[in-house]
């Protein structure tokens, strides 16, 4: 077992069809069949697809002699729910491909909206909340909390422009408001690396630099807050941008010296950070080397 499997297990959705990566659905449903097969299949999560080319999912699918065991499907909302549902239901009623809708994520960006869209969305398959963070996301997370299980917040933390990425500190009081409140939650966007740093904003080779942040960063930032480090502690972790600086064991994952013990790691996962949504899940993965194994 890879030393990062607590951390990682089944965290990474494959999100291919969307920018910057922007693939066929050919070529995204071939990236998640190798995935799928792979010695890393073990960090490999859902499928992220948009609501409005289900039937081109179903399609593609139904083409390939390799066709999937059982892929787990994670629904990007068009906007409008009825055409969302009969979407969701027609993958539903075709069990013999092997497609499966584990989630449904839209957004809100008030609360009067949020409100309105838990009301209306059904809590199965999960329901991801994408919230804005520029202001204090607590009410946002207050009233997923209400909705009780089923429901969770969602976290835009990157995209293919510098303003996509969200402040340090808007992040970071968002990542500690759900801690604080108990409410899960998944990031998305931008964390095609393990660890903060300068990086191209698209594959084009003449892509824009911006500082990115790194899966390792936010999640052990965010398991820090869970395991009750201080704010400025969870801080310095999101910032880091030195790859050394962290430590993978089968005891657990370290920052500097300092620990967290993988049963916390693990009931982090379970509870809290449910994953995170990439273009890529071989870029993740293979820079995964660059964090020092004990």
């Amino acid at each position: 077992m890879h030393p990062c499997h607590p951390l990682l297990e089944h965290a990474i959705d494959h999100a291919g069809l969307f920018p910057p990566a922007a693939l066929s659905m050919e070529d995204a449903a071939r990236e998640y069949a190798a995935d799928s097969a792979s010695d890393d299949a073990w960090a490999l999560g859902r499928w992220v697809v948009p609501a409005e080319r289900l039937n081109e999912v179903l399609r593609v699918v139904e083409r390939m002699d390799d066709g999937p065991g059982r892929w787990p499907l994670s629904v990007i909302g068009s906007g409008s729910l009825a055409r969302d549902r009969e979407g969701m239901a027609a993958v539903g009623q075709r069990g013999d491909v092997g497609l499966r809708v584990e989630a449904y994520e839209t957004r809100a960006d008030d609360l009067e909206h949020a409100r309105e869209t838990l009301a209306t969305v059904p809590s199965s398959p999960v329901r991801f909340l994408e919230i804005p963070m520029s202001a204090d996301p607590a009410l946002l997370l207050e009233a997923i909390r209400a909705r009780g299980p089923g429901t969770a917040a969602k976290f835009r933390t990157g995209g293919v422009t510098p303003d996509a990425f969200p402040e340090p500190d808007h992040l970071l009081r968002a990542l500690a408001t759900a801690i604080r409140l108990g409410v899960p939650f998944k990031c998305t966007a931008g964390l095609h690396h393990p660890v903060r740093g300068r990086y191209r904003l698209t594959y084009a080779e003449d892509s824009a630099l911006a500082r990115m942040y790194g899966y390792m960063n936010v999640m052990v930032a965010a398991a820090a807050l869970r395991g009750g480090w201080s704010d400025a502690d969870a801080r310095a972790i999101l910032l880091e941008e030195s790859p050394t600086a962290f430590t993978l064991d089968r005891e657990g994952v370290g920052w500097r010296g300092r620990r967290l013990h993988r049963d916390l790691v693990a009931a982090f996962r379970r509870d809290g950070m449910l994953g995170f949504g990439s273009c890529s899940f071989r870029e993740p993965m293979d820079e995964l080397a660059e964090i020092p194994v004990a």
